[in-house]
């Protein structure tokens, strides 16, 4: 047990209860504290799981229950495939419309999913899936208790890989696109996809997305 770490947790839980967030209470602090000494996580992890719970519950927009909203992105995902392969047998322009929106389908569909099996891989739970304020794209929730109880490299890899899935999409497509022949033009648009994803990644993703809680983790490995 950690006096400091209790004292923490109880002030954001009275947090939540009066405001919805767990904001200035020191809680991700304590979570980072949690996160360096397996010998806490025992002793936190679920504490720490019903609080992260809880705020999620606030600020999610839209909830969907983790296997219906599962179903939908792998069903969103083989439309989006089925989409892609038509550019091969439609002729111009609607091979390019197809290619265009079954990509535009996958970046939707495939970036959660990405989360999803590589932290099921490495025994890392999930709650459900969500519609953030932020950002449009559905995203998968961690259950934190299992979070914490996986290793800093499966967790920093499950971070990773829906940017990785995210990237591999537009390049994909234009492999597809060139392979049936569609028009330059829905070429120079999957490249513009392509490069805005990279320099997305580098400017922000970097800093305050999956790649920099991807760093954040790698950062436990090594202690």
């Amino acid at each position: 047990m950690d006096r400091g770490i209790d004292e923490t947790l109880d002030r954001a839980a009275e947090a939540l209860a009066a405001t919805g967030s767990v904001a200035g209470t020191g809680f991700w602090g304590a979570v980072s504290r949690v996160k360096a000494d397996p010998g806490l996580v025992a002793v936190y992890a679920e504490r720490i799981a019903e609080l992260d719970r809880a705020a999620f519950l606030r600020w999610a927009r839209v909830r969907v229950p983790l296997g219906a909203g599962t179903a939908l992105m792998v069903a969103g995902t083989i439309v989006g495939l089925v989409l892609q392969a038509a550019a091969y047998r439609l002729a111009a322009p609607l091979d390019a419309v197809a290619l265009l929106v079954g990509t535009a389908v996958l970046l939707v569909t495939t970036h959660g999913l990405g989360h999803l099996v590589v932290g099921r891989l490495c025994g890392i739970r999930f709650i459900g899936w969500f519609v953030g304020p932020r950002r449009p794209q559905p995203g998968v929730k961690v259950d934190y208790a299992s979070y914490l109880r996986a290793s800093p490299t499966c967790r920093a890899w499950m971070h990773a890989a829906g940017a990785i899935v995210t990237k591999l999409v537009p390049v994909v497509a234009l492999g597809v696109g060139w392979a049936a022949g569609v028009a330059g033009w829905a070429m120079a648009v999957l490249g513009v996809v392509a490069v805005v994803q990279l320099v997305t990644d580098a400017v922000l993703s970097t800093r305050s997305g999956d790649w920099a809680k991807f760093r954040r983790e790698l950062r436990y490995a090594g202690r």
